[in-house]
């Protein structure tokens, strides 16, 4: 019995080593349009210029060369059924391309891939619960509420100042650039001991946050089958945790985006 059990661990570690790992590429975004919907509060750029839509066009022709099996985007999943039919009349040239990345990066990728549907890998049944956080550090933590004040104004100062200077090549590199992840994902860590022994309301804050990318990349691993090639396409506060996710993910291999960025490509 015990040589049995051992032959059918060593099949099955055989099968999963021989098995072509899916790969994942993770491309972090801004948001093309109402990008003053998120807590940081700044003004959309024109993504619709000749010169954007030209870099954009040859954006995602590099990344259809990625030959994706599927293109996840961040919409709501109750929009699925919604989305495709707009995809359907995309690829039968009764949709115009509105400025939302969805549409500019999204649709153009799998289009040109030959994919005849996108996915949605965002889950909204769980959010970021902050406002008991925001409300415990306003009512008992007032150095936590400054710094946190702080942060914004700073964040969105310096979005406002490269959103002017910076061309969209470089705007999306540094939406993908690790050192700018870690100062997204440690923006959470600063309010996450906020009411710490007292209820833990930034603790709570900061798990929820987590809880909906562990959610989200489940729904990646769902469509990274052996010999999948995935593309995700998110706000950075999201790729940020999924690419950490990502790296530790012994089934999958990643695939970095960045070179994919540069525009002297074209």
């Amino acid at each position: 019995m015990v040589r049995k059990i051992c032959a059918v661990s060593l099949l099955f570690w055989a099968t999963a080593v021989m098995a072509e790992p899916a790969e994942v590429m993770l491309f972090g975004v801004f948001h093309f349009k109402d990008a003053g919907a998120d807590m940081v509060k700044v003004e959309d750029i024109n993504v619709l210029s000749e010169e954007n839509q030209e870099y954009l066009d040859g954006l995602t022709s590099r990344l259809a060369e990625f030959n994706p099996t599927a293109v996840l985007l961040e919409y709501n999943p109750e929009n699925e059924a919604q989305m495709n039919e707009r995809y359907q009349a995309y690829l039968a040239g009764e949709f115009e391309l509105q400025a939302n990345e969805i549409y500019q990066l999204g649709f153009r990728i799998a289009k040109k891939a030959g994919l005849q549907r996108v996915y949605s890998f965002d889950h909204r049944e769980v959010h970021w619960n902050a406002q008991p956080m925001f409300d415990y550090a306003e009512a008992n933590d007032p150095a936590a509420m400054q710094a946190i004040n702080a942060l914004y104004q700073e964040i969105t100062e310096e979005e406002a100042q490269v959103r002017k200077t910076m061309s969209l090549a470089e705007l999306l590199t540094r939406a993908n650039d690790p050192d700018r992840d870690r100062i997204n994902m440690d923006s959470y860590l600063l309010t996450n001991a906020v009411g710490a022994s007292d209820g833990w309301p930034g603790a709570n804050a900061t798990s929820s946050w987590w809880e909906r990318n562990f959610r989200m990349y489940a729904l990646i691993q769902k469509h990274a089958t052996p010999g999948a090639r995935v593309i995700a396409i998110g706000g950075q506060g999201h790729t940020s945790i999924l690419k950490v996710l990502l790296g530790i993910d012994r089934r999958l291999q990643a695939v970095d985006v960045v070179p994919y960025l540069a525009p002297e490509l074209d």
